[in-house]
């Protein structure tokens, strides 16, 4: 190249060159390491290569681009537009070549690590650089002469038009290799998974392959799983579904499940199978919604706790059921989908289980740092992902800090008197007027408010899920139905009869459908006390981490998991479920874990990038520390006994009250009744 030859400069890049006339755009592309994809190694039949260039004047560049900068259509752009259609203005470039100085926009579908935008939780962006991936080559046909077998030469093809070396290649993929290289006419697509230190193939197909390529992210959580199904091309989301975890029926908490496998021989099996025929069922469901074959699910990425990472794999826990909690492993894992009983997707698929942190700080935990960063924080983040194990983590620039806390199923709607699992007709917003103490409330499935002259009077209002019995205890707080200690006052003392005496206690009732065959919902005392237990395990953790850093406050606090996107900040710093911030400091991340899943998934540089994190982050264990339980019992107060809460008394001022052990207030005739028989 000279200073004579044409200058090429690359948008959005910026990046620019000069090249001999004649030189493709793509080969150009290449050479400067601009981003431009292309499936078909430059033949014009995947349109992958798509360019835009510029005519005219640019004093930004430099330059003025003439008509004739690049070379005229040819046959084979004339072909492809004819046949697949090409946008106006667009060029192939492997087949336009450089005739002038000229400027090329590389539009996002072009490009290989196109971005995309997280939906609902955080608008950062996925870079696109999958582990399995779709290239096509042109493989020399057998000669006598050179003694060479198929696989081989398509080896050798790879290598050379794709520089990727030594890929190996399964039983069922050497079944269709042979068909596909003859359909094909030797040129064949093959999807290629370079995850691990040797690269395999996975699918070859004739030609060029479009009928897609596709992933699964999965959090696999102690009560819900939730899956993603993904495009590998582009990363957008085709499907999302969940279902409950079929182990719940072996224990609803992590411990539970490892007492059911020390007292029951063979009993890890069964809760191995349960899950692994889960995933399975999950995988096809969602391939059904998104219309594709699932055969065509190359790749899954899996994250999960410690307890559940072990079952999955068929690992029994015992081990993580008593100090010191040592992992069988604690690193990334890469195997066969099959071996994980996901039999129905692509026979050759993989799956990449993120590393574990700590014995009782998994895989979830890693990708909920791995989507949130707490690392490159410039503020101290406490980022809480909510469910029935707490993760907890609490970092910045200058180091990261994890702990897990046992909440156990109550945020879920478990173990709640009226609970169920976020579904239609289930309360998920409520509010109570503090003067007259009565209800109104939102439930799924329905936009209006109870009290709404047009909310349907034939709605079935069938209980209270985990969001709904969060803001019901803080509101009950709120408007003085509730004492500091947790304790519901009786009808006398908060002045309203929905606070019914349910003996030797009181519930406050929000909804009574009895008239109409339907449930009476209400908050008892039980309810209380299991999301103060909830709580506390919950604020207990994280200021175990605070305790670590030497710190009282927090800069801010966000709230990850499916169920944390649906908690009012407010209720949940009323109830003292994380310490006290400004409310604009509260923020949700929704399911981090499952975008983390979704990142490892699209991104393999990910992979390693969160596998060197994890190294770093400071594990503390909740179980063993002293001060754990000394903050569990003072987080049992609404909001606390001893922390204060400037930053909630600006907003919600709470009430000082104190109901005697019968819900009576003092000096009512419950508490002088126990005083004279004291």
């Amino acid at each position: 190249m000279t200073d004579q030859d044409p200058l090429v400069i690359f948008t959005p890049s910026g990046k620019r060159g000069r090249f001999a006339i004649g030189t493709p755009i793509l080969t150009a592309a290449r050479q400067l390491g601009v981003d431009l994809d292309s499936v078909c190694g430059g033949r014009g039949i995947c349109s992958k290569c798509q360019v835009a260039p510029g005519v005219g004047d640019f004093p930004k560049h430099g330059v003025t681009v003439a008509e004739d900068a690049l070379s005229p259509w040819n046959e084979v752009e004339a072909r492809y537009d004819r046949v697949r259609g090409l946008k106006k203005g667009r060029r192939l470039g492997c087949q336009a070549t450089v005739q002038g100085d000229v400027v090329v926009d590389v539009p996002p579908e072009s490009q290989v690590h196109r971005q995309v935008v997280r939906k609902a939780a955080s608008t950062r962006p996925i870079t696109m650089d999958p582990a399995t991936r779709l290239v096509m080559v042109e493989v020399a046909e057998p000669d006598m002469h050179v003694p060479s077998g198929d696989l081989e030469r398509v080896q050798d093809a790879l290598a050379a038009q794709w520089e990727i070396y030594g890929a190996r290649a399964s039983l069922p993929v050497l079944t269709r290799l042979q068909p596909a290289l003859r359909k094909g006419n030797w040129q064949v697509s093959v999807a290629v998974h370079a995850g691990a230190e040797t690269p395999e193939i996975l699918g070859v197909w004739p030609g060029l392959h479009d009928g897609g390529l596709y992933g699964l992210a999965v959090d696999l959580g102690s009560t819900t799983i939730a899956a993603h199904l993904c495009d590998l091309t582009d990363g957008h989301v085709l499907a999302s579904s969940g279902l409950m975890n079929p182990q719940i029926r072996f224990g609803e908490d992590l411990m539970s499940r490892v007492s059911y496998a020390m007292m029951n021989p063979g009993g890890d099996a069964e809760m191995t199978t349960a899950v692994q025929a889960a995933l399975n069922d999950l995988a096809l469901e969602l391939a059904k919604e998104a219309e594709i074959d699932p055969a065509l699910i190359f790749e899954t990425v899996i994250v999960c706790n410690p307890v559940m990472h072990h079952l999955l794999l068929g690992i029994d826990p015992v081990e993580l059921g008593q100090a010191p909690f040592a992992l069988a492993t604690s690193g990334a894992v890469t195997l066969r989908a099959a071996e994980l009983g996901l039999t129905g997707i692509a026979p050759t698929a993989q799956t990449y289980l993120l590393p574990c942190i700590a014995g009782h700080v998994g895989a979830d935990a890693a990708a909920v740092a791995l989507s949130e960063e707490p690392n490159v924080s410039n503020d101290l983040a406490l980022i809480v992902d909510v469910g029935t194990n707490a993760e907890i983590l609490l970092g910045d620039r200058s180091g990261v800090l994890a702990c897990s806390s046992p909440t156990g199923p109550a945020f879920e709607g478990a173990q709640i008197s009226s609970g169920q699992r976020a579904a239609p007709g289930a309360i998920e917003r409520i509010e109570i007027d503090p003067a007259t103490k009565e209800p109104r409330f939102r439930i799924i499935g329905c936009d209006l408010w109870s009290d709404d002259p047009a909310f349907p009077t034939d709605t079935q209002i069938t209980g209270i899920c985990g969001s709904g019995i969060i803001e019901a205890v803080a509101e009950m707080r709120m408007a003085g139905l509730l004492d500091a200690s947790g304790l519901i006052g009786s009808a006398q003392a908060t002045g309203t009869p929905r606070c019914e005496p349910t003996g030797r206690t009181h519930a406050y009732l929000i909804h009574d459908g009895s008239a109409s065959g339907g449930p009476r919902i209400t908050v008892t005392q039980g309810d209380i006390r299991a999301i103060q237990l909830a709580k506390s395990a919950l604020y207990a953790g994280a200021r175990l981490l605070m305790d670590q850093r030497g710190v009282d406050r927090v800069d801010r606090v966000v709230l990850a998991g499916a169920f944390g996107a649906h908690i009012s900040p407010k209720h949940a710093m009323v109830l003292g479920m994380i310490p006290d911030v400004p409310l604009d400091k509260v923020q949700s991340a929704g399911n981090a874990a499952g975008h983390g899943a979704r990142i490892a998934l699209c991104n393999r540089a990910a992979r390693t990038k969160i596998e060197r994190i994890v190294g770093e982050i400071h594990k503390v264990e909740t179980a063993i520390e002293p001060k754990f339980q000394e903050h569990f019992v003072s987080a049992n107060a609404i909001p606390h006994a001893t922390d204060p809460f400037p930053e909630l008394s600006k907003i919600a001022p709470l009430p000082t009250i104190a109901f005697g052990a019968s819900g009576a207030a003092p000096g009512e005739g419950g508490n002088r009744r126990r005083r004279r028989r004291g």
